[in-house]
């Protein structure tokens, strides 16, 4: 039965009598809370001032390290491919190699390709360390680095070729000197590979000498007279510093990697006194 309708006169009554009227509810608009800035930084978006937050920073890391590991393995698969035209170059000071194992030649590309994709990639990993800290630098610093990072790659390998084209022939010619009717050199891959890398990649640090003197040069820490003072200490450290770093304990050896190094000090000395002028 339907309820029948109520007059003005009536609802005013009923009020008066303690009758409520039914509450009539509308639909408000649901209250978001607020973003506080650790569930901001949490979720790795980018802050006002465009810092990115500790998960950024990692995410990032692991894909520029995933990019540089890629690099690595591309340039060992040329370096695989080109195996036996590498081989040939590296055996020159020598001639004629051995294997005492029957699985040592082929680790031992194995290993050669690996060093030459690490060489093959080294532009590449250093730019990919220079995008990772471009964000955190000003604009100077990043025009300084820029500069910086390309010179260090190439310094790196005039160092690796000045060692192994010039220095290494020189020190196998010494030491199959002591060869005669009796004693044979016989020269296991391996082995040879193993002292080729150590001989030469010192040589490439070592290039780096003249750079970073320019660097703490130009950021005033050392100057002229600092470096002619300390000269003579320089040529005492070179040599124990040679001596620890070379994989034999002669001292030819170690002079062909001490004297290197005191010339190229002498080079960054030049370079700080006539250059920079300090």
């Amino acid at each position: 039965m339907a309820e029948e309708s109520k007059s003005p006169e009536q609802e005013q009554q009923g009020a008066a009598g303690g009758e409520q009227p039914a509450p009539v509810f509308v639909d408000a608009p649901p209250v978001t809370p607020p973003t506080l800035p650790e569930q901001q930084d949490a979720g790795g978006a980018a802050d006002d001032d465009g810092n990115m937050s500790l998960i950024a920073h990692l995410t990032e890391l692991r894909s520029r390290l995933i990019k540089c590991l890629l690099a690595v393995a591309v340039g060992s698969g040329v370096g695989y491919y080109f195996i036996d035209d590498i081989m040939h170059y590296l055996t020159v000071p020598v001639g004629k190699l051995y294997y005492m194992q029957p699985a040592e030649a082929f680790f031992t590309y194995i290993k050669i390709a690996v060093v030459v994709g690490f060489l093959l990639a080294l532009p590449v990993i250093f730019y990919h360390v220079w995008r990772f800290f471009l964000p955190a630098l000003t604009p100077a610093e990043r025009l300084v680095l820029g500069i910086v990072v390309p010179v260090s790659v190439i310094l790196f390998f005039l160092g690796l070729a000045f060692s192994f084209f010039l220095v290494f022939p020189a020190a196998i010619m010494f030491f199959k000197g002591f060869g005669n009717e009796e004693l044979e050199a016989l020269f296991s891959v391996n082995r040879y590979f193993e002292f080729v890398i150590m001989f030469v990649l010192p040589f490439g640090f070592v290039f780096e000498l003249p750079l970073v003197i320019t660097i703490l040069g130009k950021m005033g820490i050392i100057t002229s007279a600092f470096l002619q003072k300390y000269a003579r200490i320089v040529i005492f450290l070179s040599f124990v510093i040679a001596a620890v770093i070379s994989p034999t304990p002669d001292v030819f050896t170690q002079s062909m990697i001490a004297l290197p190094m005191i010339a190229l000090y002498g080079v960054g000395y030049l370079i700080v006194r006539f250059i920079l002028r300090k």
